[in-house]
């Protein structure tokens, strides 16, 4: 660049003062060609830059998922009878029971904290509640199948069955009037906590009868109710 520099017509500069002339015109049009040139190589940078924002596509967020209701109409309560019940070998306070619900799959095996209120021969045959979309879990080695139903004191020092009306099927579901609805899955009662939503609002009223929120619990043609009418118990 800074070389011999040739005036008009590639002779050579006649002049210094040419010479200088024809330089600095040499000089400011190189810079021009590389002011170009950047300019160029800008561009096609931020043309490349938006396609690759085009490219990341933003994620699509998921739709919300709708608020499920968590009322008794959750529970999948089903009438049943204790067809044996015997003490458990390692838990003084438990009985195991083998409970028919009128499921194909044939009687449940199911744990009970009843020893201290109740007799075996007291269980034998006798109708109950059954609480049956529980997940199956051991107690103290006995896996235990769902939660039979019963109204208790506050003071626990009274504990009955809630018994469902003579007339109702084994593996008939107990129903709340208005509130319908198929049961949750056994997953969804535990994910969900819903016995910690539900439980509180299970409770007997002044005759004994089994109520959520004040409603009975019905099945067959009549009202569940608790042995000997345990009146404003707790039931779980």
């Amino acid at each position: 660049l800074f070389g011999l520099v040739a005036g008009p017509e590639g002779k050579a500069a006649s002049s210094a003062e040419e010479d200088m002339e024809l330089t600095y015109k040499v000089i400011m049009e190189h810079i021009a060609v590389s002011d170009d040139e950047g300019d160029s190589s800008d561009s096609g940078g931020e043309e490349k830059t938006q396609k690759k924002k085009k490219k990341k596509k933003k994620k699509k967020s998921p739709p919300p998922t709708a608020a499920v209701d968590i009322d008794v109409s959750k529970l999948d309560i089903r009438v049943g009878v204790i067809n044996k019940a015997w003490e458990h070998e390692e838990a003084d306070k438990l009985y195991c029971e083998e409970i028919d619900v009128g499921e194909e799959g044939g009687p449940r095996q199911i744990a009970s904290g009843l020893r201290a209120y109740y007799a075996a021969s007291d269980l034998e045959g006798r109708r109950v509640c059954v609480l049956a979309n529980l997940k199956a879990r051991k107690l103290v080695g006995f896996k235990s199948h769902g939660m039979v139903l019963c109204a208790s004191t506050d003071d626990g020092s009274k504990v009955v069955f809630v018994d469902p009306p003579e007339d109702a099927a084994i593996g008939e579901r107990v129903m709340v009037e208005g509130f319908d609805g198929e049961p949750a899955t056994e997953n969804q009662v535990v994910k969900k906590k819903m016995l910690d939503a539900i439980f509180p609002d299970l409770k007997t009223d002044g005759d004994g009868v089994a109520t959520y929120k004040g409603v009975p619990l019905t099945a067959g043609s009549g009202k569940c109710v608790a042995q000997d009418g345990l009146a404003d118990a707790q039931v779980s």
